[in-house]
C-alpha cells in the first residue's frame, strides 16, 4: 500500500485505491449506493471533525485492545444502528455533531489490513462517508488526543473499529467476522455453502448461444444475480431464493482454468456460509439445470444471467 493521492485529483485517487483494493467498478453502476473508496468527497463533506481518514493505522489500547485510527491517531468508530449490507448511516443531525463522520476520499488501508474492506456510502445529504467492511466510519468529539477511546461502548451501540472491521475486542459483544478465514467444515445444507475443503476449480465452457461462460467443477453453468452488488460484495438471494439458486462454495483457485482471476474472492454471507465471487460478484448455479451444458437459468426473471470468464454478465438469449 502506502499510495496516496490528493483528493483534488479524483480520478487519480480512484485509480490508486481500486488498484490496491482489487474490487474495481468493472461492471458496477454509478447508481450503486456504495462505491469504491477513493472518489473525492464533495466539498460539503469536509469540515471540523469530518476530514478524510488519510493513512489508517492500528493502535493498541488498554481499554479496547487494537483499534483502527485515522492519520492523526484518532480512534474510528462504528454504530450498531447503521447497516453494513447494504451500507447505510443512521446517524444524522445532532448525532453527527457528537460523532463526526469520516469523509470518503483520501484514505489508505492500515498495514496488514485487507484494502478491499475500504469503501464509501452516500449519506442522506449527498455527501460521501468512508466505510470499513461496509460499516460507516465516525470519530467521537470527546476524543481529544491519539489513544483516546472514550466512545467505546457508549449507549451500548458505539464501538471502536478493530483492524478486521469488527468491533474492537475489549468491551464489545462478539459478532461474526466478515473477513475471517473459512470455518472448518461441515457438509453444506441444500442451497448453502460450507465446504470442508475448497471445491474443484471453475472452468470455461462454450455454448452455441452464450459463447464462453463459466461452469463449476461439475460442469454446471454458473450465474450472476443482477440484484446483487459487487461493491460492497452483497448477495440479495436469501431464503427460498437459495433453493433455486444454490451458491457456489469457495473453489480451488489453483485448479481454475480460463478464468480471469481478478477479484477472485470468497464472500462471507450473513448466514455465516461462504460463497465464491468472480470480479467481486457472487456466483450461483441453477436448480433447473440437470446436467452439464444446461443453461435453463439464462435470463430468468430478467435478473439471472450466465457469467463470462472475466466475471461480466452474458445477456444474450
Amino acid at each position: 500500500m502506502g499510495m496516496k493521492r490528493a483528493t483534488t485529483f479524483a480520478a487519480a485517487a480512484v485509480a490508486v485505491v481500486l488498484a490496491a483494493s482489487a474490487c474495481g467498478p468493472s461492471d458496477y453502476k454509478a447508481s450503486d449506493t456504495a462505491q469504491p473508496a477513493g472518489a473525492a468527497a464533495p466539498a460539503a463533506a469536509a469540515g471540523p471533525g469530518n476530514q478524510p481518514g488519510g493513512q489508517l493505522a492500528v493502535s493498541n489500547t488498554e481499554k479496547a485492545g487494537p483499534v483502527l485510527t485515522d492519520s492523526a491517531g484518532l480512534t474510528l468508530y462504528r454504530f450498531d444502528k447503521d447497516t453494513a449490507q447494504p451500507p447505510k448511516s443512521n446517524c444524522e443531525g445532532d448525532c453527527a455533531k457528537t460523532w463526526p463522520v469520516v469523509a470518503a476520499g483520501d484514505v489508505t488501508a492500515a498495514a496488514g489490513m485487507d484494502p478491499s474492506m475500504l469503501g464509501e456510502v452516500v449519506r442522506g445529504d449527498g455527501t460521501k462517508q468512508l466505510t470499513v467492511a461496509g460499516w460507516p466510519v465516525y470519530r467521537f468529539n470527546k476524543d481529544a488526543k491519539p489513544g483516546d477511546v472514550n466512545g467505546q461502548g457508549v449507549g451500548g451501540v458505539w464501538f471502536a473499529f478493530g483492524p478486521d472491521g469488527k468491533k474492537a475486542a475489549k468491551g464489545a459483544p462478539a459478532e461474526a467476522a466478515p473477513y475471517e478465514a473459512p470455518p472448518a467444515a461441515a457438509s453444506p445444507a441444500p442451497g448453502e455453502a460450507a465446504p470442508a475443503e475448497a471445491a474443484p476449480g471453475l472452468s470455461v465452457a462454450k455454448d452455441p448461444k452464450l459463447g464462453e461462460h463459466i461452469v463449476d467443477g461439475k460442469g454446471m453453468t454458473v450465474y450472476r444475480f443482477k440484484k446483487d452488488t459487487a461493491w460492497p460484495m452483497v448477495s440479495n438471494c436469501v431464503g427460498d431464493c437459495l433453493n433455486k439458486w444454490p451458491v457456489v462454495p469457495p473453489v480451488d483457485k489453483a485448479n481454475a482454468k480460463g478464468i480471469t482471476e481478478k477479484n477472485y474472492r470468497v464472500m462471507d454471507r450473513p448466514d455465516g456460509k461462504q460463497q465464491q465471487t468472480v470480479d467481486c460478484w457472487p456466483i450461483y448455479t441453477f436448480s433447473g439445470d440437470k446436467k452439464p451444458g444446461d443453461t435453463n437459468g439464462q435470463g430468468v426473471g430478467g435478473t439471472w444471467y450466465a457469467v463470462s470468464p472475466d466475471g461480466k454478465l452474458i445477456t444474450v438469449q
